[in-house]
């Protein structure tokens, strides 16, 4: 047996060296597990998908099960561990382990030294220019497997924001503190500077004028006495319309604002508030297998618990309980505190969106995990640009517990530390000796910005990144937290909480909110500001530095997966309208945002793709089931759950039998090494399969947002939650 597999194995070495066959994977296929690869000479290379080692900044380190068939001879089945360069695309869902570094191979068939060298070498030379382009949802789930994997908690304000609770149609409009009045002086009005929202008023007449969507509102206070008017000065109408910004028409409303046909009661305020809405008498209807009810007339997520009688509400991903809705007394409610019925919502459920925000369901954890994935790019060092403009002369303010400071006067984060200035502007690090350059491109990021706490404006630097450089380019990389996305108690949230306290001189540059404008989660376009205000109330195009609101991406309106009223009653669009917002308010990569220096991010299917394994096998139509332990062996899964040794070479007897009492040891050793070999292959299996599931469901969406087919089965509204 030991000479045919050494005679298989050196003809096995001289196939390696042949070309491999490309083949033109369909989409559907491309992201598929195994691949396989036919070389010119007919020897068959299966890959099996990775399971993950180590993930630290952006370099990936696993390990894959591998079978070779030579023809005619028996199948070789190995184990290869491979560390790879990250790159991602977070719009796509797509990510590319690039330029693989093979670390060791090992097979059982083999114990030829000689020849274990040489199939080691061969496979490895071949594997080094490998680009392999996977599904961003399998690689999530195959984190699991990483022990430590570094996921950032971050200490944040939980205190509830003012809550509006209201049964008639209402808006919720955001003035960051006391209204500041500014003079335009091409049109003789005045606006109120420190709001996203049209606010304007007519000096000669002392009468102000709020505008959204198709309605038209006047007062004599800003904060107050609003009512609806169609008697508005054509030279307000006038202005509003050469600084409005286009509105998407969408061809199904996905705000409960859209359906509007009587203009709604306008709430202003000028401190942290939420408004919930439910449309006429509260409506309760039982969540499935657990003594739980939720609001089905709401676009908010209410859940009450019979047993306790109390109601649960998620804002911004975090969970307030009252007893009554209507002037309720909300205090926050640990993510551990929920009642444990929270966790047995189905899947299939109306109101499934909210077990990303419950401890413990796979969502959950798919969305943590999510937090520890960057968006990558590679910098051009040349080609970067960055122009930082201060109101009047820089002014810096120390960032409490450090012993750096920020500057406040401008709408970029610059910083001061060791006496250098820094500037981070769409996840790209800046430096220079003078707080308004001239700039160049950082290759170095200074770790004293870890110590930044969320108390400070400029937290969210923190989550940027600098990996590594070559004198012509920088590849780099952000968290989600440089998006305000955080984590805390096992689950993700929207900002810190804080209030950030805006600069005001010749120039308004707000700080980031967390409350006032509905963000909600959802697993493809992530989070998405809008409460009966994605449609033609936010967006107005004469606040030059809005953006501060909202951070890097921008206002972003998300799917907003609501009760659609007067639309169509009751229904809850399910994520397949969840995955078409997705798409249609995909820019969720802030490299985007750049008007120079970015050589590549995202688009991973363009990045060197003739090194793509993917261009060069195809799905092969097995089962994924083939498994490797840490230590290589290469076991399968069957149908009934075992695994199965998978080597073609036989063992020997030892030349001396053991004691009694050394078969005993050796017994109870090898019991223990299967006990733990199988809770690791338990694992892999748990995670490739949850992946898949994953994988899938984004597809099928995908599919019926394309086609506009109809939603997914399961409960009477839509089913598959509401985002």
């Amino acid at each position: 047996m030991k000479n045919k597999l050494v005679i298989l194995n050196l003809f096995l070495f001289v196939s390696l060296t042949g070309s491999f066959t490309s083949y033109a994977s369909e989409t559907d296929q491309q992201y598929s597990w195994p691949i396989e690869i036919e070389s010119d000479n007919d020897f068959v290379t299966t890959l099996y998908q990775p399971q993950l080692e180590s993930f630290e900044a952006n370099v990936l380190e696993g390990r894959m099960a591998v079978t070779i068939k030579p023809p005619e001879n028996e199948m070789i089945f190995g184990a290869v561990w491979f560390k790879a360069r990250l790159v991602t695309d977070m719009d796509d869902r797509t990510v590319l382990l690039e330029k693989m570094e093979i670390i060791k191979t090992h097979s059982p068939d083999m114990v030829d030294e000689e020849n274990i060298s040489k199939f080691s070498e061969l496979l490895s030379a071949e594997m080094e220019s490998w680009n392999l382009e996977m599904s961003l949802d399998r690689l999530l789930a195959s984190l699991n497997e990483v022990e430590n994997l570094k996921q950032l908690s971050d200490d944040i304000n939980n205190d509830p924001p003012a809550i509006y609770f209201r049964t008639t149609p209402a808006i919720l409009l955001m003035v960051d503190g006391d209204p500041i009045v500014k003079k335009d002086d091409e049109s003789g009005l005045e606006y109120v500077v420190n709001t996203p929202f049209f606010i304007v008023k007519d000096p000669k007449k002392e009468d102000y004028y709020i505008n959204g969507g198709p309605f038209w509102y006047t007062s004599t206070e800003i904060l107050k006495g609003w009512e609806e008017t169609t008697k508005v000065p054509s030279k307000i109408k006038k202005f509003a319309k050469k600084h409005a910004e286009e509105q998407e028409q969408e061809p199904e409303p996905d705000s409960v604002a859209q359906s509007y046909t009587e203009a709604p009661e306008l709430i202003i305020e000028t401190e942290a508030a939420e408004l919930v809405m439910v449309d006429g008498e509260i409506d309760y209807q039982a969540i499935e297998g657990t003594s739980l009810l939720y609001v089905s007339n709401s676009e908010s997520d209410i859940i009450m618990d019979i047993n306790s009688q109390i109601h649960y509400l998620l804002l911004a991903g975090r969970w307030y309980h009252s007893k009554t809705l209507k002037d309720g007394d909300w205090s926050f409610c640990e993510p551990e505190d929920l009642p444990e019925d929270f966790s047995k919502i189905p899947e299939n459920s109306d109101v499934a969106s909210v077990r990303s925000s419950i401890p413990g369901t796979s969502e959950a954890q798919t969305a943590l995990l999510e937090q520890s994935i960057p968006q990558t790019a590679t910098i051009d060092r040349k080609e970067a640009k960055i122009e930082v403009k201060y109101d009047g002369d820089p002014q810096f303010e120390k960032i409490e517990g450090t012993d750096m400071s920020y500057a406040v006067n401008t709408d970029k984060s610059v910083l001061l530390i060791n006496n250098i200035y820094y500037c981070v502007d769409d996840a790209v690090w800046f430096m220079s000796d003078k707080p308004a350059g001239p700039w160049e491109v950082c290759v170095e990021r200074p770790s004293e910005v870890d110590e930044i706490p969320p108390e400070s404006p400029v937290y969210n630097v923190k989550y940027t990144y600098i990996y590594e450089s070559t004198p012509e380019v920088v590849y780099v990389g952000y968290l989600p937290g440089y998006t305000y996305s955080y984590v805390y108690g096992g689950v993700v949230v929207y900002g810190t909480g804080y209030y950030y306290q805006p600069w005001y001189g010749s120039y308004y540059y707000p700080g980031p909110v967390t409350w006032g404008y509905g963000v909600h989660y959802n697993p493809y376009s992530g989070w998405g500001f809008s409460f009966g205000i994605s449609y033609g109330w936010i967006g107005w195009g004469f606040h030059p530095y809005r953006r501060g609101f909202w951070g890097p991406r921008g206002y972003h309106r998300g799917y907003r997966h609501g009760y659609n009223r007067g639309y169509r009653h009751g229904a809850r669009s399910g994520y397949r309208a969840g995955y078409r917002a997705g798409q249609r308010n995909s820019n969720r990569n802030v490299y985007n945002n750049r008007s120079s220096g970015v050589k590549q991010s995202g688009n991973v299917r363009n990045s060197q793709a003739s090194n793509h394994i993917n261009n060069k096998g195809q799905a092969s139509g097995k089962a994924n089931n083939m498994y490797t332990d840490k230590n290589g062996n290469v076991s399968q899964r069957n149908q009934n759950g075992s695994y199965e040794n998978k080597s073609n070479r036989q063992g020997t007897q030892p030349s001396q039998q053991p004691s009694t009492n050394q078969q005993q040891q050796q017994r109870s050793q090898q019991g223990q090494m299967q006990s733990n070999q199988r809770q690791q292959l338990d694992q892999s299996h748990q995670n490739r399969t949850q992946g898949t599931q994953n994988y899938n469901r984004s597809q099928q969406y995908s599919q019926q947002s394309r086609s506009g087919g109809s939603r997914p089965s399961g409960g009477s509204r839509g089913g598959g939650g509401r985002r």
